[in-house]
């Protein structure tokens, strides 16, 4: 990460700390140390739900336990706040770990409704336990070592130097290997494994270090207000207050809780202090309503909103980008065929699946020999999707056995068989939308190198060859139905793959945007890639597969070289049809 990237922090800290210092008046410095604690843990929030878009309701836990390790610390053990803040964010870190390993198996709403169940859990035990008010002792032989100041602008400055970290670090996070991964599992999850992201081992992370920044803050947090109470730390509002200035601000960017947190806090405190007696919860409502407002208004906060407008305005025009992607191969030359000798790059053995009492695959068996094309057919509903999602992970098989260059990979991770050399696309395109041409194929790549540097290369270099280039810096949400269909097969390729399973990749291009595509997938055919591709296009298939599998109710129908299936009755019967037939003769 370059210092011109956090020059823009640099200045906010400097501007908030001149204005602290120009403050005097002890409710109002208060508040603004408040803001600062809130924007921490909106960072952390941001952290695990911001970047993974798994939603956290139970953030408190880590904020809670957090303040409670430095208090008990210091009331019981007279160690100092320097000291337990650190042991603060190590307790939020395993927390984290023992939290995630069983919540991630949960999803969607489940794994919302999970995480709300651990804070509560947590006010009850330490009620129990008989921690319903923590004091911290005033020390006022030495008021320094134990982060008792007189001068209230301490805390703020402070919690300044904690924000640049936290801020420094969500950046660092955010353009590296691991903020990438994490936006891919946002943005889609399963495209993310097949790109060959360990899915589980990075939400893992992410909530690991999550947890330690929310439980830091919850130290400093203790320290500033000397009271711990269960409510104070575990409560609803103190979890909702995490999601609500991330919301309001701008979910997955450092900003975001920062605006939120200048914003939220500020108004929400003064209201609960003019108006609290008469209306009790008013905060409550505050953040209610901002929620309302921000759904309402900008879904995606105030960050995303102002970024977006301003990004429309220098958008260039779609046709420009149409105009500026090449498209490489299209004059591509004959290939040779793999002959009989050629090694087998996937073989596949009786493989069956059932959901309930339907049949979806039925003892299927076949062999793709290096360097082939095979073309999986067949009529809506016959099995076909199913079919790759067995040979690729997603679903493990009932029955039989799946190699991959003498690999049994049967039932193995998407993400582990993208390792061994098994790249995919799918039939609805599973684009990371706020992410670069380049930044969406780099993801791709990391599966074949350590280094960060190596994978851009690496990503650059598939860009190039499916003839995406000129636009490698647009974001996917501006691109056309046919470079999204290239960008995800140049995130395939950035892997390094030695077999390629394609889901429907022509699906929704005209005919002439069909031709370039089938045009660079032959020519990746040509440099000894294996394809197994499924398509409805059959005149485009005829000229590009060396084999075909064709597959009804399940089953194999019949399984040979294209000329003799575009003629075999049942096929014919089963999905041609008699009209294609007289076409192909005419």
């Amino acid at each position: 990460m370059s210092l011109r990237a956090l020059l823009p922090v640099f200045g906010f800290v400097l501007a908030y700390a001149v204005l602290s210092l120009l403050v005097t008046n002890s409710y109002y410095q208060l508040m603004l140390t408040l803001v600062l604690v809130w924007a921490c843990f909106g960072l952390s929030w941001n952290l695990l739900s911001g970047y993974t878009g798994l939603v956290s309701f139970g953030h408190a836990a880590f904020f809670g336990l957090g303040a409670y390790t430095t208090a008990l610390g210091q009331i019981h053990f007279d160690v100092t706040p320097w000291l337990m803040i650190p042991v603060s964010a190590l307790v939020g870190g395993l927390a984290g770990l023992a939290i995630g390993f069983p919540t991630f198996r949960l999803r969607g709403h489940y794994f919302a409704l999970a995480m709300l169940a651990y804070p509560l859990a947590l006010l009850y035990v330490f009620e129990w336990l008989g921690y319903q008010e923590l004091t911290l002792p005033i020390k006022r032989e030495n008021p320094a070592a134990y982060m008792q100041f007189s001068d209230h602008r301490v805390y703020t400055l402070l919690a300044l130097v904690l924000l640049f970290a936290v801020m420094a670090f969500s950046l660092f996070v955010e353009r590296s290997r691991f903020g990438r991964a994490l936006l891919a599992i946002k943005q889609n999850e399963a495209a993310a494994e097949a790109a060959g992201i360990d899915t589980l081992s990075w939400k893992l992370k992410a909530i690991v270090v999550s947890g330690a920044i929310a439980g830091m803050v919850g130290g400093f947090y203790a320290v500033v207000l000397l009271v711990v109470t269960p409510p104070s730390v575990f409560g609803m509002l103190v979890s909702a207050q995490a999601l609500t200035v991330t919301m309001f601000g701008g979910i997955g960017s450092v900003w975001g809780p920062v605006i939120g947190a200048a914003f939220l806090i500020p108004v929400g405190e003064i209201l609960h202090a003019e108006l609290g007696a008469r209306f009790p919860g008013i905060q409550g409502v505050i953040y209610g309503l901002a929620i309302i407002g921000v759904i309402l208004i900008a879904p995606e906060g105030v960050y995303w909103k102002v970024r977006d407008r301003l990004t429309k305005r220098r958008a260039v025009p779609a046709r420009t980008l149409d105009a500026a992607v090449a498209t490489p191969a299209s004059t591509a030359g004959p290939r040779s065929r793999p002959g009989p000798e050629a090694p087998v790059a996937m073989s596949v053995r009786g493989i069956s699946k059932s959901f309930g009492g339907l049949k979806a695959n039925q003892d299927i068996s076949f062999d793709v020999p290096e360097g082939a094309i095979l073309g999986i057919i067949g009529p809506n509903g016959a099995g076909k999707t199913t079919l790759f999602n067995l040979l690729n992970g997603f679903i493990k098989p009932d029955e039989g056995e799946v190699k991959v260059y003498g690999e049994v990979t049967t039932g193995m991770k998407p993400h582990r068989l993208c390792a061994l050399g098994v790249g995919r696309t799918f039939q609805v395109m599973r684009p990371f939308m706020r992410m670069s041409v380049a930044e969406n194929v780099v993801v791709g790549a990391y599966v074949a190198t350590k280094d960060d540097a190596e994978a851009k290369r690496f990503a650059a270099e598939a860009v190039a060859r499916v003839g995406l280039s000129a636009v490698a810096d647009r974001l996917a949400s501006e691109l056309t139905t046919k470079e999204l269909r290239l960008m995800e097969l140049a995130r395939a390729l950035a892997g390094r793959p030695k077999l390629l399973l394609l889901d429907e990749t022509l699906a929704g291009l005209g005919h002439g945007e069909a031709d370039e595509v089938v045009a660079v997938i032959r020519r990746l055919a040509g440099e000894a890639i294996t394809i197994v591709i499924i398509e409805h296009t059959m005149q485009a298939m005829v000229k590009l597969v060396d084999h075909f599998l064709v597959l009804d109710h399940g089953a194999v129908l019949v399984d040979g070289e294209p000329e003799a299936v575009t003629r075999d009755p049942r096929v014919i019967e089963a999905y041609l049809g008699k009209k294609w037939v007289a076409d192909a003769q005419a």
